[in-house]
């Protein structure tokens, strides 16, 4: 039986970047092993911990991620072998060779081999038949203390496109290009011309594809979503859209208020952790730089430098001054040969993952 969803991408990859289209390393920091290992258990990934796994890596995901982490393996897992070519062509083009493809199903447990200290499954489980059984699968995959990232639709914020999407079915309209002329057409003033204004994945045909012809998607409210994490037997960790609270439960309860409004900040891009890491031989708490961040702070580093937000806050400008203090972390120091002054100004700092305090 053809799946619809694996038809969809073979016909259309995305996202649909430049093959030169290239990232900084600073600009991956939030996509760094040791720093999400150390963000949520507060020690560096063991050995068995070492695996990442891309499931639904698409055209381009891989790419950054093996900027990130040089020195580990990266598994790229998707259904389409369009897709997994142009991300094998993005890497060696870049020169990043650490990446393994396989094409297969993530709920497959035969798509891959072995377990994963991190899972990227961006904007890929609301496009499975069954989201949960998605979930579930990929909780499986990951080692005790394993971490998840995902990204699902937001009822709210999809609602536009959702409107256009059922509307286009009924209309019979089936291709990019037949939605472009239509979304040509539309009116002044109209809600498709608002779209239009203020959406980017029309500005490809892969892109309006996936956002509006897509065959298969699930929308979710906060507590639809926190009750799928449940059942999956993962800890929510992090929510890292535009906005969020720090906390899992005060970001819980701004969403709900936000969706009896009918509103919503954006889709939810969530951090979920496997239990079971056990007891670690812990030592004297320590600050390190993120290894992403060294050439970005360097002393051949001129001016304010501004790394663009990836977990939900605002990150703070890199003055001269802040890369000299930053510059200290390079190797690993001690929190206790820390004054009282260098902590507050590295609180912020942990924060934003730009430093990693482990044991």
């Amino acid at each position: 039986m053809t799946n619809p969803v694996q038809e969809h991408y073979q016909t259309y990859p995305y996202p649909c970047y430049p093959l030169l289209a290239s990232v900084q390393r600073s600009h991956t920091y939030a996509l760094n092993l040791e720093a999400l290992w150390c963000r949520f258990n507060r020690v560096l990934p063991p050995p068995e911990g070492r695996g990442i796994l891309i499931a639904g890596s698409g055209t381009f995901a891989p790419y950054p991620w093996a900027v990130a982490n040089p020195e580990d393996t990266i598994t790229a897992l998707d259904l389409s072998e369009r897709s997994l070519g142009r991300a094998r062509w993005h890497c060696l083009l870049h020169g990043r060779r650490n990446v393994v493809y396989r094409c297969g199903d993530l709920t497959d447990p035969a798509a891959v081999d072995g377990s994963f200290g991190l899972i990227d499954s961006f904007g890929v489980l609301h496009h499975l038949e069954d989201p949960l059984a998605g979930l579930k699968a990929l909780e499986k995959r990951l080692v005790p203390g394993g971490i998840l990232r995902i990204m699902v639709y937001s009822r709210y914020a999809r609602r536009e496109e959702e409107a256009i999407r059922r509307a286009f079915k009924l209309l019979g309209v089936a291709t990019p290009r037949a939605a472009r002329r239509l979304l040509g057409r539309a009116g002044t003033g109209s809600r498709l011309a608002a779209y239009l204004a203020t959406a980017d994945e029309p500005e490809s045909l892969s892109g309006l594809a996936d956002a509006l012809l897509h065959p298969v998607v699930h929308t979710f409210r906060i507590d639809e979503l926190m009750e799928m994490v449940a059942q999956a037997g993962l800890t929510p960790l992090l929510f890292a859209h535009h906005t969020a609270e720090e906390q899992v439960e005060d970001e819980v309860a701004r969403l709900r208020l936000l969706e009896k409004e009918r509103y919503s900040p954006g889709n939810f891009v969530l951090y979920l952790g496997k239990g079971g890491l056990g007891d670690i031989r812990r030592g004297e708490p320590r600050l390190l730089l993120n290894p992403c961040l060294v050439s970005a702070v360097g002393r051949f580093s001129l001016g304010t430098t501004q790394i663009p937000p990836r977990l939900g806050c605002e990150n703070m400008l890199l003055t001269g001054r802040e890369k000299s203090f930053l510059r200290r972390f390079v190797t690993p120091v001690l929190r206790s040969e820390l004054s009282a002054d260098d902590l507050h100004r590295a609180s912020p700092y942990r924060r934003q993952l730009f430093l990693l305090e482990y044991c």
